[in-house]
Parts: C-alpha cells; sequence; structure tokens
C-alpha cells in the first residue's frame, strides 16, 4: 500500500459523509484524513479488529463480509466511490464488526475516532449526514431481511443486481455496467441463495437476453425486464 497526502477538498464534496459541507470545511476534513492506494485483494481490517477508524472509497471498490462462530461467511454489502465504511463500529463497542476487502485497486481515506468526533463537533452537518447513511442501510438491511422471508430466489437476485446497479451503475453502449468486479459467488451470497441457483438464474437472463456477463463484469441489457422480475413478474426459475 503506498500513502497519499494531501487530500484534495474537492474530492470530499461528493462523498455521502461530506455533503452540504462549505469549501472552507472540506479543507479541515482533508488536512486531517489519512489517505492510501491499496493493491486488490488487500484486507484493510478484519471482524473484531479495535483500532477503528471511518474510512472512505474515493476510487475503487470495497467488499464487506461477516463470518458466524460456524465459520460461514456472507457479504453485507459493497462499498463504492463516495461512500463510507467501517464507521458505525465507532458507536458501538469499538471492534469492526465484519472483515473488509478491496474488490480493485482502491484509493482509500480514513479518520481515526477522536478525528470524526472533532470534525461533527465542528460541522453539525456530518452528524446528521452520518444519521442519514445509518438509516439507509439499515432500510436496505430490513428489505433484504423481507425479501429472504417472502421471495423467491430469482426475485432476491433481480433485487441485488438493481441495488448494484443503482449503486455503481454506467450507462455505456450495451446498457447499464456494474463497475464492481462481481463473482456469482458473491451475488449468491448477497441474495440468499446457493451458488448453484445463482449460476442458473444468470444463465437463463442471459440466454433472454437481459443482462450480460463476462468474467466478473455484469452489464443489464434490460434493466425493465429485471426490475419486472423483482417486482412479480412470472418466474424464469423455480424458487430455492
Amino acid at each position: 500500500m503506498i500513502a497519499i497526502n494531501p487530500l484534495a477538498p474537492h474530492t470530499l464534496a461528493v462523498m455521502e459523509l461530506f455533503g452540504g459541507l462549505p469549501p472552507s470545511a472540506l479543507e479541515g476534513v482533508a488536512a486531517l484524513a489519512r489517505v492510501r492506494c491499496l493493491p486488490k485483494d488487500l484486507r484493510i481490517f478484519s471482524q473484531g479488529d479495535d483500532g477503528v477508524r471511518a474510512h472512505a472509497v474515493i476510487e475503487g471498490g470495497v467488499r464487506i463480509a461477516q463470518s458466524g462462530r460456524d465459520g460461514a461467511q456472507v457479504i453485507i454489502r459493497f462499498i463504492g466511490p463516495g461512500e463510507m465504511f467501517g464507521t458505525v463500529a465507532l458507536f458501538t463497542d469499538g471492534r469492526y464488526p465484519a472483515d473488509a476487502i478491496t474488490i480493485a485497486e482502491t484509493l482509500e481515506a480514513s479518520w481515526s475516532e477522536a478525528e470524526l468526533l472533532k470534525l461533527i463537533h465542528l460541522h453539525p452537518q456530518i452528524g446528521v449526514n452520518l444519521i442519514r447513511i445509518i438509516g439507509k442501510r439499515l432500510q436496505e438491511v430490513q428489505e433484504r431481511v423481507r425479501e429472504l422471508a417472502t421471495q423467491s430466489a430469482e426475485r432476491r437476485v433481480a433485487h441485488a443486481v438493481l441495488r448494484l446497479a443503482h449503486q455503481s451503475g454506467r450507462t455505456t453502449f450495451d446498457g447499464v455496467a456494474i463497475e464492481f468486479p462481481l463473482r456469482r459467488r458473491d451475488l449468491a451470497d448477497i441474495a440468499g441463495t446457493t451458488l448453484h441457483t445463482a449460476s442458473r438464474i444468470l444463465t437463463a437472463w442471459e440466454k433472454a437476453g437481459f443482462l450480460a456477463t463476462h468474467r466478473q463484469s455484469l452489464t443489464l441489457r434490460q434493466p425493465s425486464e429485471i426490475s419486472r422480475i423483482a417486482e412479480d413478474a412470472p418466474q424464469l426459475m423455480q424458487r430455492t
């Protein structure tokens, strides 16, 4: 990893945690940031680690995964440019609740607990933004729990694909490309199904022309069809 300083204040303006701050405040935030360029597949922190910091992705992406006592692991979320991660632990037990691993070469900024609390004191808008971020992520978790309890595997995979497209989608000539490198295992974990089932669903959608996959890239060629499946449509696959 390579340490990089200083961070350009305008880079922070598009970050969810610092939205609405004036340029002078962004300069203060940037001055306190620790900035690093991280290689792909680097473990930034592990579940249970202390020494918690508030992290943000500037470029690249991070996979957040949590393990149970039996060693089984589930992907909680992907973090894209402009998004925060690891922050909740600052306000709970001071230990990271999950692993954070880069999914591509990633430019990351972070702040210590003392630094973040100082910034919140100086700029209350940061605290408001943080509550909004936590609220949105709690809402997403509640939606995923409801989907697991009430929906078929195909609809859950459709919701997972649409969330990722909304989070990091880029419009291209072929459709909407998800900029995260995605393994089928990742989609299976997010959707709460097996790798076999997720693969069958994606293969069926590819044959129908709804999406295209190449290595670890995924492009929605017909987002409206994926939305139709997510919302209630006649299903291509059996509930699993």
